[in-house]
């Protein structure tokens, strides 16, 4: 067995609607409290850390969740992010709820105000890589591909799927270094990132790796031959630039609790359990009761 520390970072926020989503209105205490994206965020945790600990035995741990809707990028470009609604009503008393179920599980919880869950991710995820730590990144998150690397991977549950460099060239075309630039390009709709009208991802990676890189692409782009592609670039060079800072994941998060503070602490069953049937969820309780019969639950 390697002695390599092995850190797993899960992508809170992209949990929680894929709770929500599946048992949207589901769940509700007595009171009426809606509790179906916290039944649902606390079951994937759950058996998350069981399947963890079977398989990987991750050394630390950390849910990371996005702070709020803006973010240092909504400086950059007012339009990011701008086509999102607002989450759904019966979700929003749910998030303070979850972000206290993973402090019960003994996990530490993070967000910064300013930044994306993602960003705090990918400063963890550099952070521990050049320490030759091993990095899982609990997220089907394609914006994150662009920092998996021989000791970085996505780990995508639902599809029980890892992602490494071989299924990031798969995807984009490109090596995961590269993946910004073609992002960079073909800009995004689900984010309102501009990046070259008329090019998509394939085009995108073609290009990138014909020239090399976009900063050479954009020097170049008079050797293009297809006279519409080689417009799109030229009549919008600027607003591609821009849609590089908004794609490119921030690698140096200040504030955070260090590496260190993330080390996992076995789960706390007689801290956990009360905590989940103050909330009702007695499915979920009476599984872990089940499993830790010698735990003595006041």
């Amino acid at each position: 067995m390697s002695n390599q520390n092995h850190l797993f970072l899960v992508d809170g926020s992209g949990y929680i609607f894929r709770a929500y989503y599946a048992l949207p209105s589901l769940y509700r205490k007595r009171d009426g409290l809606p509790t179906g994206a916290v039944n649902g965020f606390c079951n994937m945790l759950y058996k998350l850390i069981e399947d963890a600990n079977a398989k990987i035995k991750p050394s630390h741990i950390a849910v990371i969740f996005d702070s709020a809707r803006e973010t240092f990028r909504n400086e950059i470009y007012d339009e990011y992010k701008a086509n999102r609604g607002e989450p759904p009503e019966d979700l929003i008393p749910q998030f303070k709820i979850i972000k206290e179920s993973v402090k019960a599980f003994g996990i530490q919880s993070i967000e910064l105000k300013g930044f994306e869950a993602d960003d705090i991710i990918a400063t963890y995820a550099t952070q521990a890589s050049k320490k030759n730590w091993k990095v899982s990144i609990v997220s089907s998150d394609k914006d994150l591909m662009q920092v998996v690397s021989k000791n970085i991977n996505l780990l995508d549950t639902m599809k029980n799927k890892t992602i490494g460099p071989d299924e990031v060239y798969e995807k984009f075309g490109v090596t995961p270094d590269k993946v910004i630039d073609v992002q960079a390009l073909a800009g995004d709709s689900s984010d309102n990132i501009p990046g070259a009208p008329g090019i998509g991802i394939k085009t995108a990676a073609d290009l990138i790796n014909q020239f090399g890189d976009l900063e050479k692409l954009l020097k170049n782009f008079g050797e293009i031959k297809q006279v519409k592609r080689k417009a799109s670039i030229q009549d919008n060079i600027n607003q591609i630039k821009i849609s590089k800072e908004l794609v490119t994941l921030r690698n140096d998060v200040k504030d955070i609790p260090t590496l260190e503070e993330l080390e996992k602490k076995e789960v706390s069953i007689s801290k956990l359990v009360p905590f989940l049937v103050d909330l009702e969820l007695n499915k979920l309780s009476e599984r872990i009761i089940k499993k830790n019969p010698e735990i003595n639950i006041k």
